[in-house]
């Protein structure tokens, strides 16, 4: 997943930055909602985890000023606000969910799974195509069965070719999906060698090309 985080606490932010992509997401941390509008239309995210005590305009004026504009990315509001009627407020406003800090990574990645698998409309402990089961909260990959290891990045290319298909994505909206403004440049390759490595690992029908517009998922069905 792409994560887009709105934090203006830097130990928070950076903390938070660090242990999603550890477990694998890929993440642009801001700190003011400013600069996290012109980032959503730089890059298609996933997610937002959005802070309401913001220098400037709040969380608030953000949340509403987005939906009001038609953007359905989920929104997790990650906050110190704990009245209940914050809460009501906040969700109400638009809001996916709510969460009162403090928070453990491994819950705040759950919720954000959670929320990319209902706006996938994958809803599912087990996705499966075929002979192809993914298992999101698990991280978790198999073929006929059988574990299958993979990197970060080949199972965030899984997960969205998954979450997307029977659609094809374009090689730009993949490599969006893989890669954050950490400095971290792909290689102009670097989603064709993901690819080349899931199908060496699954099986070379597992990711359709569809030349000149992008990739899609596979039927699931071994090929012969």
């Amino acid at each position: 997943m792409r994560i887009l985080i709105v934090e203006d606490d830097a130990p928070l932010g950076e903390a938070l930055t660090a242990g999603l992509r550890q477990l694998g997401q890929a993440v642009d941390w801001f700190n003011t909602g400013a600069l996290a509008d012109a980032a959503l239309s730089g890059a298609n995210f996933d997610a937002i985890v959005l802070d309401l005590g913001l220098p400037g305009k709040d969380g608030m004026h953000w949340l509403v000023r987005w939906r009001d504009r038609g953007l359905n990315v989920p929104v997790l509001i990650l906050t110190a606000r704990d009245a209940v009627e914050q809460r009501i407020a906040g969700l109400d406003a638009g809001a996916d969910d709510y969460l009162v800090k403090p928070i453990t990574i491994d819950e705040l990645s759950a919720r954000l799974r959670a929320l990319a698998r209902r706006a996938s409309g994958q809803t599912q402990p087990v996705w499966r195509k075929g002979a192809l089961e993914y298992e999101p909260a698990a991280r978790l990959v198999r073929w006929k069965g059988v574990p299958v290891e993979l990197t970060g990045r080949e199972m965030t290319l899984l997960e969205a070719l998954f979450a997307n298909s029977p659609r094809v994505l374009s090689k730009a909206h993949l490599q969006q999906k893989l890669y954050d403004w950490s400095g971290d440049e792909p290689e102009s390759n670097s989603l064709e060698v993901h690819i080349h490595r899931l199908r060496r690992k699954i099986d070379p029908a597992i990711v359709r090309t569809v030349r000149g517009v992008g990739y899609a998922l596979g039927s699931g069905e071994a090929s012969v």
